[in-house]
């Protein structure tokens, strides 16, 4: 079975989703700093996609305008369903990002988060044909596409479309054996198809960088100085068939602390194994909402309710008891737009790569934190 399409590399990509701010833009010079450190140290593939907000443009002055062409691996992707309404607009996105990103080519080009509500519409709009002739053309290295659904439609699409070189999959210790999520399973249908890997959210969007107090005792008892975001991402690098594993960094310290145990990376030992199976017991008990902050949601919610930000209050009294900085934090959302006002409608559903039941959720915490 042919990994990383023969060739071996680093395993820490840049996922380009959550870069730091600065008031309502992007901090682009910390960016550049993020990206100098990335490089240095030998990594080279960086994420984004057309949907992801500035960043197109953020890393073409970031990484396109500072950095030869061949010093470095971009990928982005392709939205059937968000932000186009027919098959002219959707292929206009691709040639969109070539202008946003400055990029000549892409060395990996995805069809975006595939799922049961969606990914028919790929076929609608010939979307599969469209890569394939821009990479005929030379525009496109590896064509493949990001999944968020289960291992009987993944193992579908692989066999109608075995020309892809790789697959983009949700995986991390917390997902590993979760039926919605379908972390191991659809991997193993993955490999069963000869195709090698792009893990994303490792850290489950930053719930693994700060997980329950007794998963971070397990941690540390064994290793204390190593983060905990450091076990998951680890975990997801050990797994075979891997390109890279891409972690949405934020700020300088998150690069830090990923480069400063990716950079030398070692898969993890069996006690190491051992110690994550105990991780994955004490979440599964977890009542925190499985939430990772992608904001796919919020897109079109005809209330403007912020939705990760309120499962992200309501998860610091749902994992830790911390009701008092749950309310506090709920209480900055704007009076109109908290989680009594949803309508019910379920456009937050139908969006959602995690599948969740996001307006019970929203029933949950408007229970708890509307008093």
């Amino acid at each position: 079975m042919s990994d990383y399409f023969g060739k071996e590399t680093p395993k820490l990509g840049f996922g380009l989703m959550r870069l730091p701010q600065k008031g309502l833009r992007t901090d682009i010079e910390q960016v550049k700093k993020m990206v100098d450190m990335f490089m240095e140290s030998g990594f080279t593939y960086f994420d984004t996609a057309f949907v992801y907000g500035t960043s197109e443009e953020d890393i073409k002055k970031a990484l396109v305008e500072r950095y030869p062409r061949d010093s470095y691996t971009l990928a982005t992707k392709l939205n059937a369903f968000m932000m186009c309404h027919n098959e002219k607009s959707a292929k206009e996105q691709f040639y969109k990002s070539l202008k946003r990103t400055g990029a000549e080519y892409f060395d990996y080009y995805l069809l975006h988060a595939l799922m049961q509500n969606n990914y028919t519409k790929y076929d609608k709009y010939n979307l599969w044909d469209f890569i394939k002739e821009r990479k005929n053309e030379g525009l496109i290295k590896h064509i493949g596409f990001s999944f968020h659904a289960g291992p009987k439609l993944l193992d579908s699409l692989l066999s109608e479309h075995p020309e892809v070189d790789f697959v983009q999959l949700q995986i991390n210790y917390a997902d590993w054996s979760d039926p919605s999520v379908c972390s191991r399973a659809n991997y193993e249908v993955a490999r069963k198809h000869g195709k090698s890997i792009v893990i994303m959210e490792p850290v489950k969007g930053g719930k693994l960088a700060n997980p329950p107090k007794e998963v971070k005792k397990l941690f540390g008892d064994y290793a204390p100085d190593m983060s905990p975001a450091s076990w998951a991402i680890r975990f997801a690098a050990s797994l075979d068939g891997i390109i890279t594993v891409l972690s949405g960094m934020s700020d300088i310290a998150q690069m830090k602390d990923n480069l400063s145990y990716m950079k030398n990376f070692r898969p993890l030992n069996e006690e190491e194994q051992s110690i994550i199976r105990k991780a994955q017991k004490i979440l599964g008990n977890s009542s925190e909402i499985p939430c990772t902050a992608c904001h796919y949601c919020t897109d079109g919610c005809p209330r403007q309710i912020p939705i990760p930000d309120i499962f992200s209050a309501a998860n610091l009294q749902l994992g830790n008891g911390q009701s008092a900085a749950a309310r506090e934090k709920y209480n900055s959302i704007p009076i109109g737009h908290r989680a009594d006002d949803c309508i019910d409608c379920k456009q937050c559903e139908r969006s959602c790569p995690q599948h969740l039941k996001i307006t019970d959720y929203l029933k949950q915490c408007a229970e708890m934190l509307d008093k």
